[in-house]
């Protein structure tokens, strides 16, 4: 059995180990592979079996040249950079990793919140740079202090992410409200499910939690900012295109969005030319919500044990049945 991990680096730069994957095969590793449609794509996986990735994309025409490819297993819980449909026609099927970062996500988006509620890392390096030891005052801040006990957090996407932030909240005296299209018993037990309009209209703060898909991409926009409150804070650390980044970053130079904390964006790595970039209170960081050693390893594990399910005829998580 041949295996060929086409772009393993962010899921083990070197701090974890694919033992376990080399038990079921002769393996192959690459750091990289590409991230858009090329050729070098099918020449590595050749011959192979069983092909793991995470982001390097999988078409139609990758499929037609690699006869043996009986299984994709994705390092992720997205599985958008696989043709799935094709694959399911081909016979191959397509595993993911649904459930290994719930926690770190919830905790990741309300530390993005925190950040701009108090800018810690602004005000350490200012002490650092001497800022203090040289102040009149006994204390100072450079940005306003924002107290979130009593404020409404609204979360658009209730399931297992949305509702361990929820959870956090919930500790933290927030009211928090909810979107979700399938309204959960679970879901009840930590937020007020309400409709979209609602949420918009009341909530402090908006939490993305919801998949991407035709009805949610680019769900954050003109016309719906319009509805929030003046001066709302939006955390995004789902999927890059759930927000129309163009007019975020308008409402974000007109003060219509006071802030957003942002792990990802519409096109990743990000470009220069990105509005984002340049917007006012616009905090970035380079998709790494998910990147705890803990949840990298969990992913490891989930992979190795969706292939040996796969392997004894038995396949579980195949998104493509």
């Amino acid at each position: 059995m041949k295996i060929v991990v086409l772009d393993g680096y962010t899921e083990n730069p070197g701090d974890l180990s694919w033992e376990e994957l080399e038990k079921l095969g002769e393996l192959s590793v690459y750091d990289r592979t590409s991230y858009t449609e090329a050729p070098v794509i099918a020449e590595r996986i050749k011959d192979a079996e069983i092909v793991v990735i995470n982001k390097t994309p999988i078409s139609k025409t990758t499929i037609d040249q690699c006869p043996n490819m009986r299984l994709i297993a994705v390092l992720a819980t997205g599985y958008n950079v696989v043709d799935y449909d094709y694959a399911r026609e081909k016979g191959i099927s397509v595993v993911n990793v649904p459930t290994y970062g719930t926690q770190i996500v919830g905790q990741y988006a309300v530390g993005l919140l925190m950040e701009i509620c108090s800018h810690y890392g602004h005000h350490a390096k200012s002490v650092a740079d001497g800022k203090w030891e040289k102040n009149e005052d006994w204390c100072y801040w450079d940005y306003p202090m924002i107290e979130l006990y009593g404020k409404t957090a609204g979360i658009i996407g209730l399931g297992r992410i949305g509702q361990a932030t929820a959870r956090i909240l919930n500790a933290m005296d927030m009211k928090v409200l909810a979107y979700d299209a399938a309204e959960k018993e679970e879901g009840k037990k930590v937020a007020e499910y309400v409709d979209l309009d609602t949420l918009f209209e009341r909530s402090d703060v908006i939490f993305l939690h919801c998949p991407l898909f035709p009805e949610t991409e680019g769900i954050i926009n003109k016309d719906n900012i319009a509805k929030m409150k003046d001066g709302v804070i939006l955390i995004n650390n789902s999927r890059g295109q759930l927000v129309a980044e163009k007019d975020l970053a308008e409402a974000l130079n007109c003060g219509k969005v006071y802030a957003a904390g942002l792990d990802v964006v519409s096109t990743e790595p990000i470009k220069g030319d990105n509005p984002l970039l340049k917007a006012k209170n616009c905090f970035i960081t380079p998709h790494i919500s998910w990147a705890a050693k803990a949840a990298r390893q969990r992913i490891m594990d989930i992979t190795v044990n969706n292939i040996k399910a796969f392997l004894k005829g038995e396949p579980v998580n195949v998104v493509n049945r």
